[in-house]
C-alpha cells in the first residue's frame, strides 16, 4: 500500500508539471544526430600532426551546432572524436584494417563517421570505405583528404629520371613495410569515385606556382621538377573524379599542421560542407598542350607562351598578280570577334613562295579598342605569282559574368632531360581571364618537351551532409517518468 501511495503521489506531481508546461513543450522528446570525427595521420607521422586542425574544428563547431539547432527545433547535435596513432609504414590494406579495428574498438556501434585523413591517411580512408573494410561503408558519411596521394606516383617524373619507389623510400621513411608500394603503384581513383558517388568526398589540395619553383624544395632540390607539387605530392595526384575539390593555395604538404590561417580555413570549409554553408570548389574549365624544341646552336633556348586563348576566327587570304611586268600590292581587313569578346593574339603565316611574295605589314586595325578583332594585312606578289596568307585571331575567352578563375596546373608530360618550366602566372589580373603565361627553356641542341596545361574556375557548392544523417529519438526526463509510471500502473492493474 505504501508503494502504491508513493506512485500515486509521483503521478500527481508529474501530471501537474506536465500540464503547466503543456503549452510550451507538449512533447519533450528530441531527435539526436551524431557527428563522429576520426582523424588519420599520414605516412611517417603521428596524430599530433592533426591536433591543430582538430582544435580549430572543435572551436568552430559550437557556432555551427547552435545555428543548426535553432533552425531545426527538436534536433540536437552530438559530437565525438577519435584520434589514434597507427603504424605509418604499412601497405594500404593493412592500414585500412588498422583503422577499422580502431574504430570498432573505440567507436563501437557508432555511425555517421567523418574520416579526416592527411596524405597516406586519406588514401587509406578512401580505400577502407570503398572496399568496405570492417563494414565501414555503412558507417561513414564523409571522407576528407588533405594532400593525399590519390593517383599513383609512378605516373610522375622524379628528378634525374629515378624510380618513384626509391624517391618514396628516401623522402618519407627509413623503414618501409609496404606503404611506398601502395603510394607508388596503387591508384585510389576508383576508390574515390565510389566514395564520391555513394557517400561524400571532400579533397583539399595545394601546391607550388610552377613545376620548377623553389617554394618547397628540400635541400635546394626539386624532387618532382616537371610537375607542380606540394614538396612531396604532385597537385594533380591529390584528387580525381568524384571529389569536391578545394584548392587552398600555394602551401606545402604539411603547412596546415603548423599554420593557424591554413588550419582554420580547412576547418571552416569542412564544417560548411557538413552544415550547408557554401564552399568554392575547383572545377576544370579549359586545357590543352604545347611543345618546344631547341635549335642546333649550343646554349639555352627560352620561350614565353600564352595559353588559354579561344579561337575567334581564321581563314586564308589569296591574291593573284596577273601582271607580266609589275609587282602588285593588296590591302585587306580580315577577322571579327563574337559579341563582348576581347582580342588576345593573332597568328599570321605565308603559305606561298618566300622569294616572290611577302607580307609587307600586319597589325590590328584598331590599336586602342580591344573589342575590335580585325586585322589589317598588306601583301605583295611578283608578276604572275599568287600570295597566300593563313591567319588566325584569338580572343581572351573570358569566363561568364559572376564566375571567377581558381587555379592552374602545368606539367611536362614527355620530353628529354634539361627541359624545364620555370615560371607560370595568370596573364592578367582579371579574375575572369583564364589565360596563363608560361616561361620554359631547353638546352641545345635539339632537346624537346611536350607540356599540358589546365585552368580551373570556382564553382559554389552546397552539400549539408548533416541533413542526410538520421536522428535517433531521445526521451527527456518528463517522458521517462511518464513511461515509468505507465509501467508501474500496468503492474498493479
Amino acid at each position: 500500500m505504501k508503494r502504491l501511495a508513493l506512485l500515486v503521489a509521483i503521478g500527481l506531481c508529474v501530471q501537474v508539471g506536465f500540464c503547466s508546461s503543456a503549452q510550451a513543450a507538449p512533447e519533450d522528446s528530441v531527435q539526436v544526430k551524431e557527428l563522429n570525427f576520426v582523424f588519420l595521420h599520414g605516412a611517417g607521422s603521428s596524430i599530433c600532426a592533426l591536433q591543430l586542425l582538430a582544435d580549430f574544428i572543435m572551436e568552430q563547431l559550437p557556432a555551427y551546432i547552435h545555428g543548426y539547432e535553432q533552425a531545426n527545433l527538436g534536433t540536437k547535435i552530438r559530437v565525438d572524436t577519435l584520434k589514434r596513432c597507427y603504424p605509418n609504414d604499412v601497405d594500404i590494406n593493412t592500414w585500412a584494417n588498422n583503422i577499422a579495428d580502431s574504430i570498432d574498438k573505440h567507436f563501437h556501434n557508432k555511425k555517421n563517421l567523418i574520416l579526416v585523413g592527411h596524405s597516406a591517411g586519406g588514401k587509406a580512408a578512401l580505400y577502407a570505405v570503398a572496399q568496405n573494410i570492417g563494414g565501414l561503408a555503412d558507417r561513414v558519411v564523409l571522407v576528407v583528404t588533405i594532400n593525399s596521394p590519390v593517383k599513383p606516383l609512378e605516373d610522375y617524373y622524379v628528378t634525374g629520371g629515378g624510380a618513384a619507389l626509391d624517391y618514396c623510400r628516401a623522402r618519407w621513411l627509413l623503414l618501409d613495410r609496404g606503404i611506398c608500394n601502395s603510394v607508388v603503384y596503387y591508384d585510389s581513383s576508383q576508390d574515390g569515385s565510389w566514395v564520391g558517388g555513394n557517400k561524400h568526398w571532400l579533397a583539399f589540395i595545394s601546391g607550388e606556382a610552377a613545376p620548377l619553383s623553389e617554394q618547397f624544395d628540400v635541400g635546394r632540390v626539386d624532387a618532382l621538377p616537371r610537375n607542380m607539387d606540394d614538396g612531396i605530392i604532385p597537385v594533380s595526384a591529390q584528387y580525381s573524379d568524384g571529389a569536391d575539390v578545394v584548392y587552398y593555395g600555394e602551401y606545402g604538404h604539411s603547412d596546415f599542421t603548423v599554420l593557424d590561417e591554413v588550419a582554420g580555413f580547412i576547418a571552416d570549409q569542412i564544417l560548411r560542407y557538413l552544415f550547408g554553408g557554401r564552399i568554392e570548389c575547383s572545377v576544370f574549365a579549359r586545357g590543352g598542350t604545347f611543345e618546344h624544341k631547341a635549335d642546333w646552336l649550343l646554349g639555352t633556348d627560352y620561350w614565353e607562351d600564352v595559353v588559354g586563348e579561344v579561337l575567334a576566327s581564321s581563314g586564308r587570304l589569296w591574291h593573284m598578280n596577273k601582271s607580266y611586268t609589275k609587282w602588285q600590292e593588296w590591302d585587306d581587313v580580315v577577322g571579327e570577334c563574337p559579341p563582348e569578346g576581347k582580342r588576345s593574339s593573332c597568328q599570321i603565316s605565308r603559305a606561298s613562295s618566300p622569294l616572290l611574295t611577302s607580307i609587307k605589314e600586319s597589325r590590328w586595325l584598331s590599336t586602342d579598342n580591344h573589342e575590335d578583332c580585325q586585322l589589317y594585312l598588306r601583301t605583295r606578289a611578283a608578276p604572275r605569282n599568287c600570295v597566300q596568307v593563313d591567319w588566325s585571331i584569338y580572343q581572351q575567352g573570358l569566363l561568364p559574368m559572376g564566375i571567377k578563375r581558381d587555379r592552374y596546373e602545368v606539367e611536362i608530360v614527355t620530353g628529354m632531360p634539361l627541359t624545364n618550366i620555370r615560371h607560370v602566372s595568370w596573364s592578367t589580373d582579371d579574375p575572369r581571364d583564364l589565360r596563363v603565361r608560361i616561361w620554359s627553356e631547353a638546352e641545345s641542341p635539339f632537346r624537346w618537351f611536350k607540356a599540358e596545361w589546365r585552368a580551373y574556375s570556382k564553382e559554389s557548392r552546397q552539400r549539408k551532409v548533416v541533413d542526410e544523417i538520421p536522428g535517433q529519438a531521445f526521451l527527456g526526463a518528463t517522458q521517462v517518468v511518464k513511461k515509468l509510471i505507465a509501467g508501474r500502473n500496468d503492474c498493479y492493474n
